[in-house]
């Protein structure tokens, strides 16, 4: 009894010393989840709801960092903790330190091996490290990888020591926006639309135990509804055995079959339950791999019966259409910033609340704007009901433009593409397909955007019938809001701050991706005091709802000749931008719910 309690007090005081080492750093607003978060347990929800295992271990928490020049070797002291996932500018992290091209990041930390594992093979993973990073373990370089916004993993138990902690390095080298790539709307000096720079490890980092014969890799699922099938694809490390795919409804085995790996697995689903906004259904799935007789690994997972398509209504006008079935798609412009942790939330309960409100405000869909989430998040999407139309994170602009691209506005044929190098449109290439690859398993992704407003945009029309033809199964937005070219399924007008209805078009849908930005700026709820601004601004709830309702019910005049989507700027505020429905720290929903959901409902329903 004396000894656990010996132990419960050192646990205790291991804990205290470690909280009283990391504390939010700078002065600026934060989120009430920041204001509770616990540096030893920090994001600690499994990051690949997609593919599933028993045995992982959480590696997030306090590393040690250093900030070097861009020619020194790995240092053996460090600056001081940093709190890992949160990228090294941002609150979270305890450092708030702005790196450049001219800085190396390094991080360490000492990890053990559960003594389970000594038979597995021993996989680490990186939900995302921005941009360029090299990871050693025990000295040993064990992965290499470029791009923000993609998972990567290693494989390393060649690298491990039979016993005892196991050393791993992480070196990363962010140019943020000096360099032509895929940046998003970082950058090192920001204002206006543009925010603050993220460098490091912004998503959580993990290792795994899979059998050292093979195990799953990935997964992918597609349906036909005409035929009421599930199609399953798995991709596992070698090729070999068989694959069992059980789908349940609940407790109920609805289908299940076994396929040799690599073939496609076809599951017929009596009385089939479709994927929809109002009823976000989700089979399980359990997946089993077996070699010569014997499991050698085993995983959960879930899908979907939903198709995304396009068909001309009766006045000749294209539609979207989910499940055969017109759909008008209405949602927010999403940028997913936190003032703590800029690209990373503080808990997934965070992460989580930015959709339920969305739902709650009446919503069907998000544009996720020009940043890729943490795989969680696309998960509460589905788990929610929301469709999701993906940005690419565009390339760095230069001077302002686009590299010497020239925005034509809302205009088809208008303006010219950036004049990108070769080896940029490869990073940008590279980058983009790990992005599909790594999302286009969660169902509710409906829309692919290359593009946005010509930032970065080269050879739209070869982008775009790239995109389709590496997914075929959602739509393409090939440029939203400018440089528009007759190529992919949409074709996308931005018009600030009121609606105005896009191009009549018999060859494509016609949307409105972005208008609105409608500005209340709220005192105590503000990044910077001065420099905060919307397109349009008010000074209270009931101004700036009305103001929102009225733009609204324009929509009501469009969508009966031809609008098919639109997209209202934005879901918080960001920075110095203070035209979000709530606060950017969250703390203040600034449009009256009830009366927004009212407008938004009846415009969903038009198409009904």
């Amino acid at each position: 009894m004396k000894k656990s309690l010996l132990t419960l007090l050192m646990a205790v005081a291991m804990i205290a010393t470690a909280n009283a080492e990391w504390k939010i750093a700078g002065d600026k607003i934060r989120t009430s989840w920041a204001e509770n978060i616990d540096p030893q347990n920090v994001l600690p929800e499994y990051p690949r709801p997609q593919l599933e295992r028993g045995e992982w271990v959480n590696l997030n928490g306090l590393w040690d960092y250093a900030i070097t020049d861009l020619t020194a070797a790995q240092p053996t002291t460090f600056d001081g903790q940093i709190l890992v996932p949160f990228a090294v500018e941002s609150a979270l992290s305890g450092v708030q330190k702005r790196i450049t091209k001219d800085n190396l990041l390094w991080y360490s930390r000492t990890f053990t091996v559960p003594t389970s594992w000594a038979s597995k093979r021993v996989m680490l993973n990186f939900g995302a490290v921005d941009w360029s990073a090299e990871v050693y373990v025990n000295g040993i370089l064990v992965a290499t990888h470029t791009g923000g916004y993609a998972p990567f993993s290693a494989d390393i138990t060649a690298a491990l020591t039979k016993k005892g902690p196991q050393s791993l390095v992480v070196r990363v080298w962010d140019p943020t926006d000096s360099v032509h790539h895929p940046v998003g709307k970082q950058r090192l000096n920001p204002s206006g639309i543009w925010y603050t720079a993220v460098s490091g490890i912004w998503q959580t980092v993990w290792m795994e135990a899979v059998s050292k014969a093979n195990h799953i890799e990935g997964i992918t699922t597609d349906c036909d509804l005409t035929r009421s099938e599930l199609y399953v694809n798995t991709a596992t490390a070698n090729n070999n055995g068989t694959l069992t795919i059980e789908v349940k409804d609940g407790d109920t085995t609805v289908a299940s079959t076994s396929v040799l790996c690599g073939v496609t697995a076809v599951l017929p689903i009596a009385d089939a339950k479709l994927w929809t906004p109002n009823t976000p259904h989700l089979y399980t799935l359990k997946l089993t791999l077996t070699e010569n007789g014997k499991v050698v690994d085993s995983a959960n997972s879930y899908a979907a019966l939903r198709q995304f398509g396009k068909e001309r209504d009766a006045m000749g006008h294209l539609r979207m259409t989910l499940n055969g079935t017109p759909i008008f798609m209405y949602g927010p412009l999403d940028q997913g910033w936190w003032p703590d942790g800029l690209y990373t939330a503080p808990s997934d309960e965070a992460l989580l609340s930015d959709v339920i409100l969305t739902k709650e405000l009446g919503f069907n869909t998000i544009r996720k704007h020009i940043k890729v989430e943490p795989a969680r998040w696309y998960y509460h999407c589905d788990r929610e009901g929301i469709i999701v139309w993906q940005d690419m994170p565009c390339l760095a602009l230069y001077n302002g433009n686009s590299k010497g691209g020239m925005w034509g506005r809302n205009n088809i044929g208008g303006g010219s593409d950036s004049p990108a190098t070769r080896e940029e449109k490869n990073t940008y290439y590279k980058e983009w397909k790990e992005i599909m690859d790594a999302l286009s398993f969660f169902p509710s992704i409906g829309v692919w955007v290359p593009f946005n407003e010509a930032w970065g945009q080269f050879d739209t029309e070869t982008v775009a019938e790239w995109t389709a033809a590496y997914d075929p199964t959602r739509l393409i937005n090939a440029a939203s809001g400018g440089n528009l070219r007759l190529c992919g399924d949409i074709l996308d007008i931005h018009n600030y701050p009121a609606p105005a209805m896009p191009f009549h078009s018999s060859d494509f849908v016609v949307v409105l991706g972005e208008y609105g930005g409608i500005g209340y700026p709220i005192k105590e709820h503000l990044w910077w005091n001065k420099r905060n601004w919307g397109y349009i601004q008010f000074n209270n709830t009931d101004e700036v709802t009305a103001e929102y309702v009225k733009y609204a019910t324009k929509l009501k005049d469009f969508i009966p000749q031809g609008m098919s989507a639109a997209i209202y700027t934005q879901t918080t505020d960001v920075e110095g931008e203070v035209n979000g429905f709530v606060t950017y720290d969250r703390k203040v929903v600034k449009m009256d719910k009830a009366k927004v959901n009212k407008i938004n409902t009846e415009i969903i329903n038009l198409l009904k």
